[in-house]
């Protein structure tokens, strides 16, 4: 089975997610309540699930204790009456506020149509108790509700959390009792990358998702951009990638209500699958300059980035922000859909020939000088490879043996 891209709602997308969909003959969409009122979170459910093949998710988004975007907090799911001082005081885990909580969350499930509840998580600051129990407390509730429905369960983790492998080994410890029949995790970048530097953080990532995997679960890989490709590695189900970069990496900050939107800042990129870089429009200009702008040619992109390639100035083509989040994803889709091989053994090697022949052409591309500037994938490589040689030491074996049931 191939890994799957779903798609991460943020600010802007019904639109694409609508074209795409019916675009891609289906497929899965997590919706955003901080993005979405009550009415189009409905309505985009109706539209979504009449696409043949279409299905929808619903995350809750109940990552902060003192989350206070006001789209977010509006939605009839959310404790206000209870939250945050209940909850500091451990009311909320022990009264009717949980219960609520849960009971509403089910209910919107249900007249959205999800294909799965995911269940509310805390972001953790700390695999302790206290967190623990959160989690529990939140899957032993969504148990006892009267449903048909699968459960995800929301594992969302600060960075500091998810460079610890003795906290993560508690995480994996910890899930072996809850034996969720899904996993939705949400992994908060460190400082703020979008391109994670630190192999030791996508390390244990991959162990988190290698370690659910082999207990049955589905696992779902939220807020994701192309680096985490190499999920498919430890046989995720899927990972979820939108737009802007506040949906394919994890900003905290976004569901507090003095968050700044980065769609402020409108320069286009396109991003290049043969080198795995973005680049903005006046490098393909440079590239075509130089003569290595056929380098840069997609591989899979459904023809949204074309014009690029026409023969024209890159700048001078009507290629615009649309088509640049349509070609992203409809490429990430196509990597993500030839990441999976009948081996774990042969999955490992042609993902690396994939970094082997994208640093090749990234190559090229640099000694033309055109570069990917902060979205650059070129120090990338090898913490992608480092992340791997932990996996294959760690999991490699069980992996090998396993491959047949997670695929």
């Amino acid at each position: 089975m191939a890994m799957e891209l779903y798609l991460q709602f943020g600010y802007g997308m019904m639109g694409h997610i609508r074209h795409l969909l019916e675009r891609w003959n289906g497929g899965t969409a997590i919706l955003s309540p901080r993005d979405l009122t009550d009415v189009q979170l409905r309505q985009l459910s109706d539209d979504l699930r009449d696409i043949d093949g279409g299905k929808v998710l619903l995350d809750p988004q109940f990552f902060l204790p003192h989350a206070d975007h006001e789209r977010l907090c509006a939605h009839d799911y959310w404790p206000n009456d209870y939250w945050p001082n209940d909850y500091e005081t451990g009311v909320f885990w022990q009264g009717p506020a949980l219960a609520q909580l849960i009971d509403r969350i089910y209910a919107l499930n249900a007249d959205l149509g999800t294909s799965a509840v995911i269940l509310p998580g805390l972001l953790a600051t700390q695999i302790d108790d206290g967190w623990l129990s959160a989690q529990t407390a939140f899957l032993d509730r969504a148990r006892s509700v009267n449903s048909n429905q699968d459960i995800m369960m929301t594992i969302a983790l600060n960075s500091d959390v998810l460079r610890d492998q003795r906290q993560v080994g508690e995480l994996i410890e910890a899930a072996e009792t809850w034996r969720a029949p899904g996993y939705y995790l949400v992994f908060e970048h460190p400082n703020g990358e979008y391109l994670v530097s630190d192999s030791i953080w996508l390390a244990n990532a991959l162990d988190i998702v290698a370690g659910l995997r082999l207990m049955s679960t589905n696992v779902v890989v939220g807020y994701s951009n192309h680096q985490m490709l190499v999920a498919g590695l430890s046989g995720a189900t899927a990972i979820a990638s939108g737009t802007w970069m506040n949906v394919r990496s994890f900003p905290p900050d976004k569901f507090r209500a003095n968050y700044e939107e980065e769609i402020r800042q409108r320069a286009t990129w396109y991003y290049c699958s043969a080198s795995m870089s973005e680049y903005k429009i006046t490098f393909l200009d440079a590239a075509q300059r130089m003569n290595v702008l056929d380098t840069m040619a997609p591989m899979d992109d459904g023809g949204y980035a074309d014009i690029l390639f026409s023969g024209a100035q890159p700048t001078s083509t009507n290629f615009g922000e649309s088509n640049a989040f349509r070609h992203y994803l409809n490429a990430l889709r196509s990597q993500a859909d030839a990441i999976t091989k009948p081996s774990f053994d042969s999955t490992v090697d042609d993902y690396q020939m994939m970094l082997d022949q994208a640093e090749a052409t990234q190559g090229t591309l640099h000694a033309a000088q055109i570069r990917g500037q902060q979205r650059d994938f070129g120090e990338y490589f090898d913490i992608n490879r480092a992340a791997i040689a932990v996996l294959t030491s760690t999991r490699g074996q069980i992996l090998k043996r396993s491959w047949g049931a997670l695929t």
